[in-house]
């Protein structure tokens, strides 16, 4: 039942891929819009190679010498033409452009169709399609036909029909492979088949006169060709064999115009009623899995690739007696350059360029996919690295403007971006990672294989990067391009060494049999080093991206993401640190102001820490009377200022910074103190994702 379920997605996608070909091509001649060119055309008359140079340079001179009289004839009447030719040229060009926007628009609504109105569409294009196809295939029959007819007349031969021969049992000429009844046996067959076909996908009226007289109208010009009618008669006959197929598409046409309209009519209401009652994203997210976008995106991009390696392999391998003997090295230079011009055809237009993101996000995701395996997780949030990966890839791709490029530039700008790409996927893994090793170091896992697949995956983040890094500065020279990708491979690097080294203290404090005050503190100074690290690549990264908008590459999209970048990985980060410095700061003088327990008091009160269970080898002295370790009581105040046992104010500063320990006052302040995030949100910067970046 499966693989019947996965058919239907395979067959329902591939309906949906044919209107994508279309607007693809549309984009491909700029929706009819003229395109500018780097370099002037050519003369039409020097594309001709089979010109000798003479010719060639007799040509030229007699050209100049036609344009020279023209000059000299029509002088008077150059602003005249100019105008008219120009306003020719202009409505040419619109008329042109409102038809390829028709197409567009035509074909993203095919696009979006539900299943069964797409299904109703392909048998109306289809019939559609069979009737010319049966059209021009009876006009070439016919025009055989009338050519044998006048050479037999030039040759003084005595005309017979087909018919006759039959009757006369004449088998030469009947079964003559040039002869006239060969063409026709082979043109009734195919009229019969055409006929048939759409006999059984028209959607006409289903009057049983009407639907046996449709297949035998298709065959109407073979059979007037066998008998000895007047050429006028022949020349005539496919257009009275259309007439019927056309009139019952014409009829489904008028007759449907009114449910078309009102089924565009109820959907755009259903559209607009689930928009207002669940939001424009609801509904882009529920129409995004109805019609099933990245599988259709992916088939379409397969089959593009497909077409172009075809073509490619019938213009470089023609069949001979030589093909067999090419070298090894020659075989794999000509795949090279095969898989070279594939991916730079692969994304010449928008359309294309959103295939191959859906391409390589289904790579990424199995990648991600691997990676969990080998850390032996399965959380819900890693799954979404895929997507994550297509939005990167095709943002890099609108921000460098990867369509407009000629060949030979979009395929470095790709290969730029694939360096890009697995810089972010560094950084991903690392994500993944690095919640595995604090949960294995803090809950004393003592799996021993878990540890060292954590400690391989971490290996791989730092060799991976330090190899790539070698390999780009030794075969290319300095520029913004791989400064971006050098601070992105080394801020992968910190921020892996960081957490090695967070998991290594954690797994010493779980060795240790005394309660480690430090901890807190040393965890602290790394993360802070690790994103102040952080940090100051982001500022890089925005002076890059600033010098590559105003001396590299412009546009709207790349301004667009520096300021996104600016606001999240500088502004907001670097607030957030401050406030968590403050916070840290204000609880630590708070801390430091309370007495601190002698050897004798603890003594004498043998008790645990209310805040962890531990032992207390050393405690702060609340005003309440209450003992606590310091490291417990500075994170308790990240969260909020009363004591964890009886809730009365700890500490309280005036505006003078005396300590008045009352309550009035305090309370606005208590209510926003509980409020606060915890400890882990409190006490650490978010983690930059390399998306946000860029």
């Amino acid at each position: 039942m499966a693989v019947w379920a996965r058919l239907a997605t395979l067959a329902e996608a591939g309906l949906r891929v044919p209107p994508l070909f279309v607007v693809d091509e549309l984009l491909k001649r700029s929706l009819g819009l003229p395109v500018p060119v780097g370099e002037p055309e050519a003369d039409p008359i020097t594309l001709n190679h089979n010109h000798t140079p003479d010719q060639h340079l007799n040509l030229t001179l007699f050209a100049d010498a036609a344009i020279s009289h023209l000059t000299e004839t029509r002088a008077s009447d150059d602003a005249f033409y100019y105008n008219v030719d120009f306003v020719k040229a202009f409505l040419y060009t619109f008329a042109k452009f409102l038809v390829c926007c028709c197409g567009f628009m035509f074909a993203l609504s095919m696009f979006v169709l539900r299943m069964k109105h797409l299904i109703i569409m392909y048998m109306y294009l289809t019939s559609m399609g069979i009737i010319f196809v049966s059209y021009w295939a009876n006009v070439a029959a016919m025009k055989q036909m009338l050519a044998l007819s006048a050479a037999e007349s030039a040759e003084n031969v005595i005309k017979s029909s087909i018919l006759e021969d039959a009757l006369n049992l004449n088998m030469t000429r009947l079964v003559d492979p040039e002869g006239a009844g060969s063409i026709i046996i082979q043109n009734y067959v195919l009229q019969f088949v055409l006929g048939a076909v759409f006999y059984v996908i028209n959607l006409g009226p289903r009057h049983w006169m009407l639907q046996y007289s449709l297949p035998w109208s298709f065959t109407i010009p073979s059979v007037i060709a066998t008998l000895p009618f007047p050429h006028a008669v022949l020349q005539h006959a496919p257009v009275f064999a259309a007439l019927l197929p056309l009139l019952v598409v014409k009829f489904v046409l008028w007759s449907s115009a009114f449910s078309v309209m009102q089924i565009v009519f109820s959907s755009y209401q259903q559209a607009r009623n689930f928009a207002s009652n669940f939001g424009l994203s609801a509904l882009f997210e529920m129409e995004w899995l109805r019609l099933n976008v990245p599988s259709v995106l992916r088939l379409f991009w397969i089959i593009r690739v497909m077409e172009h390696a075809s073509i490619l392999l019938m213009d470089n391998y023609e069949l001979s007696d030589d093909s067999f003997k090419v070298s090894t090295f020659l075989a794999f230079q000509t795949f090279a350059s095969m898989a070279k011009s594939l991916l730079i055809t692969g994304c010449e237009t928008i359309t294309a360029v959103l295939g191959m993101t859906s391409v390589i996000s289904f790579f990424c995701h199995y990648i991600g996919n691997f990676f969990q395996w080998v850390l032996l997780t399965d959380e819900e949030e890693d799954r979404n690295i895929g997507t994550v990966s297509a939005i990167l890839f095709y943002i890099l791709a609108l921000q460098t403007g990867l369509t407009s490029l000629n060949p030979e530039k979009r395929f470095v700008r790709l290969c730029r971006n694939f360096c890009l790409l697995f810089a972010a996927l560094l950084h991903f893994v690392h994500n993944i990672v690095n919640p595995m090793l604090m949960s294995l170091s803090a809950s004393h896992n003592p799996n021993l294989h878990r540890h060292v697949r954590a400690l391989c995956v971490c290996a791989f983040l730092v060799t991976f990067p330090v190899v790539l890094l070698c390999y780009l500065w030794s075969n290319h020279t300095i520029s913004t391009w791989l400064l971006a990708v050098s601070a992105f491979s080394i801020e992968v690097i910190v921020k892996v060494f960081v957490s090695i080294m967070i998991y290594a203290l954690f797994l010493l404090d779980a060795n240790r049999t005394t309660f480690w005050e430090k901890l807190d503190d040393y965890v602290y100074y790394i993360r802070a080093f690790g994103n102040t690290i952080e940090f100051c690549f982001g500022i890089f990264l925005f002076f890059n991206g600033a010098w590559i908008l105003f001396f590299e590459s412009g546009g709207a999209i790349r301004a667009l993401m520096m300021c996104i970048h600016a606001y999240f990985n500088i502004w907001c980060e670097a607030r957030a640190g401050w406030s968590v410095f403050m916070k840290r700061r204000s609880a630590v003088n708070k801390i430091n102001s309370l007495p601190e327990a002698s050897s004798v008091q603890l003594d004498s009160l043998d008790d645990v820490c209310a805040i962890c269970y531990q032992e207390m080898s050393s405690a702060k002295i609340t005003k309440c009377n209450h003992y606590f370790h310091g490291v417990c009581l500075r994170k308790w105040l990240y969260v909020q200022d009363r004591c964890p046992l009886c809730h009365d104010i700890l500490y309280k500063l005036d505006k003078d910074g005396k300590d008045t320990g009352s309550e009035s006052g305090s309370e606005a302040e208590n209510i926003n103190n509980e409020n606060i995030l915890e400890e882990d949100q409190a006490m650490r910067l978010g983690e930059n994702i390399i998306m946000r970046q860029w």
